[in-house]
Protein backbone atom coordinates (compact mmCIF):
# COMPACT_ATOMS: atom_id res chain seq x y z
CA UNK A 1 0.00 0.00 0.00
CA UNK A 2 0.92 3.56 -0.75
CA UNK A 3 1.80 5.77 2.32
CA UNK A 4 2.29 8.56 -0.11
CA UNK A 5 4.34 11.59 0.15
CA UNK A 6 6.28 12.64 3.24
CA UNK A 7 8.91 14.84 3.74
CA UNK A 8 11.40 11.80 2.69
CA UNK A 9 9.86 11.37 -0.38
CA UNK A 10 7.09 8.68 -1.31
CA UNK A 11 6.44 5.99 1.23
CA UNK A 12 5.07 2.57 0.40
CA UNK A 13 5.00 -1.02 2.23
CA UNK A 14 4.76 -4.04 0.20
CA UNK A 15 3.64 -7.87 1.36
CA UNK A 16 5.84 -11.60 0.24
CA UNK A 17 3.51 -13.78 -0.21
CA UNK A 18 6.09 -16.45 -1.23
CA UNK A 19 9.19 -17.95 -2.97
CA UNK A 20 11.96 -20.02 -2.59
CA UNK A 21 15.84 -19.83 -2.36
CA UNK A 22 18.63 -22.19 -3.12
CA UNK A 23 22.35 -22.02 -2.70
CA UNK A 24 25.27 -24.42 -2.16
CA UNK A 25 24.83 -24.41 1.40
CA UNK A 26 21.02 -24.41 2.18
CA UNK A 27 17.74 -24.32 -0.13
CA UNK A 28 13.88 -24.14 1.14
CA UNK A 29 10.93 -21.73 0.88
CA UNK A 30 10.17 -18.06 1.91
CA UNK A 31 7.32 -18.42 4.10
CA UNK A 32 4.34 -15.79 3.71
CA UNK A 33 3.97 -13.02 5.84
CA UNK A 34 7.55 -10.92 5.61
CA UNK A 35 7.42 -7.40 4.24
CA UNK A 36 9.70 -4.56 2.68
CA UNK A 37 9.24 -0.93 3.61
CA UNK A 38 10.33 1.27 0.39
CA UNK A 39 10.69 5.17 0.10
CA UNK A 40 11.16 6.50 -3.32
CA UNK A 41 13.84 9.43 -2.37
CA UNK A 42 13.93 12.82 -4.19
CA UNK A 43 17.00 12.01 -5.82
CA UNK A 44 14.99 9.31 -7.16
CA UNK A 45 16.87 6.65 -5.55
CA UNK A 46 15.03 3.61 -4.30
CA UNK A 47 15.68 2.14 -0.55
CA UNK A 48 14.24 -0.80 0.18
CA UNK A 49 14.13 -2.72 4.16
CA UNK A 50 12.67 -5.89 4.01
CA UNK A 51 12.42 -8.51 6.31
CA UNK A 52 11.67 -11.93 5.70
CA UNK A 53 11.35 -15.76 7.28
CA UNK A 54 13.43 -18.37 5.25
CA UNK A 55 12.26 -22.52 6.01
CA UNK A 56 14.90 -24.94 4.29
CA UNK A 57 14.09 -28.22 3.21
CA UNK A 58 15.33 -29.64 6.93
CA UNK A 59 12.28 -27.22 8.14
CA UNK A 60 14.78 -24.99 9.86
CA UNK A 61 13.35 -21.35 10.21
CA UNK A 62 16.10 -18.21 9.52
CA UNK A 63 14.97 -14.66 9.51
CA UNK A 64 16.29 -12.59 7.21
CA UNK A 65 16.74 -8.53 7.12
CA UNK A 66 18.37 -6.31 4.61
CA UNK A 67 18.72 -2.67 3.29
CA UNK A 68 19.00 -1.85 -0.58
CA UNK A 69 19.34 1.04 -2.83
CA UNK A 70 17.98 0.94 -6.29
CA UNK A 71 18.71 3.68 -9.23
CA UNK A 72 18.84 3.62 -12.86
CA UNK A 73 18.11 5.68 -16.26
CA UNK A 74 14.46 6.96 -15.75
CA UNK A 75 13.16 5.14 -18.76
CA UNK A 76 14.95 1.71 -18.00
CA UNK A 77 13.13 2.21 -14.06
CA UNK A 78 10.40 3.03 -16.24
CA UNK A 79 10.46 -0.27 -17.76
CA UNK A 80 10.80 -1.90 -14.44
CA UNK A 81 7.84 0.06 -12.79
CA UNK A 82 5.45 -1.22 -15.86
CA UNK A 83 6.68 -4.83 -14.84
CA UNK A 84 8.66 -5.26 -18.37
CA UNK A 85 11.95 -7.42 -18.55
CA UNK A 86 14.99 -5.24 -18.19
CA UNK A 87 18.73 -6.37 -18.20
CA UNK A 88 19.76 -5.66 -14.62
CA UNK A 89 23.25 -4.64 -16.25
CA UNK A 90 21.12 -1.43 -17.22
CA UNK A 91 20.73 -0.37 -13.14
CA UNK A 92 21.79 -0.60 -9.77
CA UNK A 93 20.29 -3.08 -7.33
CA UNK A 94 22.76 -3.76 -4.25
CA UNK A 95 21.77 -5.09 -1.12
CA UNK A 96 22.75 -5.84 2.47
CA UNK A 97 21.22 -8.68 3.75
CA UNK A 98 21.98 -9.84 7.61
CA UNK A 99 20.87 -13.81 8.78
CA UNK A 100 19.59 -14.82 12.41
CA UNK A 101 18.61 -18.13 13.29
CA UNK A 102 18.51 -20.63 16.11
CA UNK A 103 19.33 -23.21 14.20
CA UNK A 104 22.33 -25.12 15.16
CA UNK A 105 23.20 -26.71 11.80
CA UNK A 106 22.78 -22.96 10.51
CA UNK A 107 24.17 -20.84 13.28
CA UNK A 108 27.15 -20.48 10.95
CA UNK A 109 24.71 -17.56 9.27
CA UNK A 110 24.33 -15.53 12.51
CA UNK A 111 28.49 -14.60 12.27
CA UNK A 112 28.18 -13.95 8.91
CA UNK A 113 27.97 -10.40 6.46
CA UNK A 114 27.04 -10.81 3.24
CA UNK A 115 26.23 -8.51 0.11
CA UNK A 116 23.41 -9.30 -3.06
CA UNK A 117 22.72 -8.24 -6.17
CA UNK A 118 19.19 -8.04 -7.39
CA UNK A 119 17.02 -7.72 -10.34
CA UNK A 120 13.13 -7.39 -11.15
CA UNK A 121 11.30 -9.57 -13.86
CA UNK A 122 7.88 -9.55 -15.03
CA UNK A 123 8.00 -13.49 -13.22
CA UNK A 124 9.26 -11.92 -9.72
CA UNK A 125 12.46 -10.67 -7.87
CA UNK A 126 16.09 -12.53 -7.79
CA UNK A 127 18.77 -12.00 -5.44
CA UNK A 128 22.06 -13.56 -5.52
CA UNK A 129 23.50 -13.43 -2.05
CA UNK A 130 27.27 -13.71 -1.76
CA UNK A 131 28.94 -14.28 1.79
CA UNK A 132 31.92 -11.78 2.69
CA UNK A 133 35.53 -13.82 3.53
Amino acid sequence: FNIGETPYGNRRVGRFSAGSFEGPKLKGTVLPGGACWMLMRRDNVLEIEARITLETDDKQQIYMTWKAVRHGPKEVIDRLNRGENVDPDTYYFRATPYFETSSEKYSWMNKICSVATGSRRASGRTFEVFQLL
